[in-house]
């Protein structure tokens, strides 16, 4: 990865010791100059705008795809991540699929990853979604 100018922004990864070690999320991020780039909810939906077929890795797939599209869109990259929110309908398939779900990530996103939450919901805007992503990011 090459190093980035000194203008532009900085994120810190910190993982204390004092915690337990991070599986494919950071305890806290810091930024530092920059603008913030606010990403909505993304789901499954294809261009079409249906949810792709499958179940929660090829859900979590899209889904991330698709915030990941917005955020290049906004002059982005998945490195400039500080903060995913993921939402889902059943915590217990995420649990059971998180090694498939972290190699999805690293896929697309890459190691360096951004302070993260598990939010178990009832449901999505989409009922037949299992999956949503949001995210903020620090540009130059």
């Amino acid at each position: 990865m090459t190093a980035r100018p000194a203008e532009e922004p900085a994120l810190r990864r910190v993982n204390p010791g004092e915690l337990p070690p991070p599986s494919g999320f950071t305890h806290a991020v810091t930024a530092t100059g920059g603008r913030l780039v606010f990403l909505a909810g993304q789901t499954a939906l294809d261009g079409d705008g249906a949810i792709v077929p499958g179940g929660l890795p090829e859900q979590f797939a899209r889904a991330l795809a698709n915030l990941l599209t917005a955020l290049r869109a906004a002059g982005g990259a998945p490195h400039d991540l500080a903060r995913v929110t993921v939402h889902t309908t059943d915590v217990a398939a995420y649990r059971a699929h998180a090694a498939e779900l972290g190699r999805i990530w690293r896929r697309s996103a890459g190691r360096d990853y951004p302070a993260m939450a598990l939010i178990g919901v009832t449901r999505l805007w989409d009922e037949a979604a299992l999956v949503e992503l949001d995210g903020i990011a620090v540009l130059p």
